[in-house]
């Protein structure tokens, strides 16, 4: 498929309808990926994890209609522009306040909205699982908003109709920016900030117990975390395909290989995780092969619309190789404590599809088109949302004490655990 420059067509009422359609099973990745999360979690804090995640969506989506949406803008729509060197620079959305106006948008502005929506929500929710068994709930909230009011909003329009999306056009890189299914917007932005809340929160107590050592904390439940995998590829197809109407302006004919090029990566992926995990521990690891089923679906986000079945396999089998070797290093090089893997499956994921996608679509330039991109993503919104999250930790504090994370957070926040019936033993790591 050739790419297009977002926002060029008009969509007709039934492309209307079946984006709607798609948008509206898309919700099931962001269920999917609660379900991973809360598995790959511990049971004394299984149902604080997935209210979090309730709540998270909750906030950010009111945060967003009052905020953020202004600053993201209309997708494919002209924002704030800064005139320097003789280009025009779009940095940052021009949208109506309080989403004012929705019902006379065009269809088109209507149906990316709802996307943003639903890309926030999610980009949002992925730092929640990354602080798991140690996150207060009211933090995981305030994280949410200041990802929906500020960094989001603010790569959103960069990726979808600003300077990032116009390189084609200024600097004939290609189609510009591409970011077809939130790859950047959504999977790279919620991984760097479950970096920089890792980083900031410190790890589980008992986790690193000495210097070069780690302690396993294994998810509480296996099928929470498989079968959340196979919710979210149900939503990960349909929001892949409306992502190439939305932003592709792609024909029908193109919409059954963007959804095959979906399944293929992610097949590709957990494959070779399996392979790898199958080499290195005498058995293949469930919770692993999960993340890198999950590698390969958020790799498809940045390029499944715009590669063909071979590369996508190709860029899954990539994907499912780096997943198990990079939790690994993190853990046990970096001592960075990641319960949900996000920083390795949404971050690393979404910047190899998104350089995957300048590898493999045509044209010109568009390889360079998709490194500025990452070198944006690395250079500037990881500083943003960790300077955000530094200030915010200060003003609240992400951690509860060492009695609450030792009881679990179902009792310490909740008052009752997910599991009631289970009784609760001593952790030898508190003694």
């Amino acid at each position: 498929m050739t790419p297009t420059l977002p926002g060029a067509l008009p969509l007709s009422e039934s492309t209307f309808v079946f984006t709607l359609g798609l948008l509206l099973l898309a919700p099931l990745a962001i269920a999917g990926v609660a379900l991973i999360n809360t598995g790959l979690g511990r049971s004394r804090s299984a149902a604080q994890s997935l209210l979090g995640c309730l709540a998270i969506l909750g906030v950010a989506s009111i945060v967003f209609t009052l905020l953020g949406a202004t600053f993201a803008g209309n997708v494919g729509e002209a924002g704030h522009t800064l005139h320097l060197g003789g280009k025009a620079w779009d940095w940052l959305g021009t949208g109506s306040w309080f989403l004012g106006g929705l019902q006379s948008a065009t269809p088109r502005a209507q149906l990316g909205l709802l996307f943003e929506f639903l890309a926030v929500g999610m980009a949002a929710m992925l730092p929640w699982g990354s602080g798991a068994d140690r996150l207060r709930l009211t933090a995981g909230c305030a994280a949410a908003a200041v990802i929906a009011a500020t960094v989001f909003p603010l790569t959103a329009h960069w990726a979808w109709s600003g300077w990032l999306a116009q390189l084609g056009a200024n600097f004939g890189l290609g189609a510009g920016f591409l970011d077809v299914g939130g790859a950047a917007s959504v999977h790279v932005v919620g991984g760097l900030s479950a970096l920089a809340m890792v980083w900031i929160a410190g790890s589980r107590r008992g986790k690193f117990p000495q210097q070069g050592l780690s302690t396993a904390m294994p998810g509480h439940n296996a099928v929470y975390i498989l079968f959340g995998s196979m919710v979210a590829l149900v939503g990960w197809l349909a929001w892949n395909v409306a992502g190439a109407v939305l932003f592709l302006n792609a024909p029908a004919a193109a919409l059954p290989l963007t959804a095959i090029n979906t399944l293929l990566s992610a097949s590709g992926a957990v494959l070779a995780t399996f392979a790898v995990t199958r080499i290195r521990f005498g058995k293949p690891d469930a919770s692993l092969c999960a993340n890198g089923w999950m590698a390969g679906l958020v790799a498809s986000s940045g390029c499944a619309a715009v590669v063909t079945p071979i590369a996508a396999i190709f860029v899954g089998l990539v994907a499912g190789i780096v997943t198990p070797l990079m939790v690994e290093l993190f853990e046990l090089a970096l001592s960075v404590d990641d319960p949900s893997g996000a920083i390795t499956v949404h971050a690393a994921g979404g910047l190899w599809g998104l350089l995957a996608a300048g590898f493999f679509a045509p044209g010109a330039g568009q390889l360079l088109a998709q490194l500025v991109g990452n070198v944006a993503l690395l250079g500037v919104v990881l500083p943003l949302i960790y300077l955000l999250f530094f200030i915010l930790n200060r003003v609240h504090s992400f951690r509860v004490d060492q009695d609450g994370e030792r009881i679990g957070m179902d009792l310490h926040e909740l008052g009752g655990g997910a599991y009631p019936e289970f009784v609760i033993h001593r952790d030898d790591s508190y003694r």
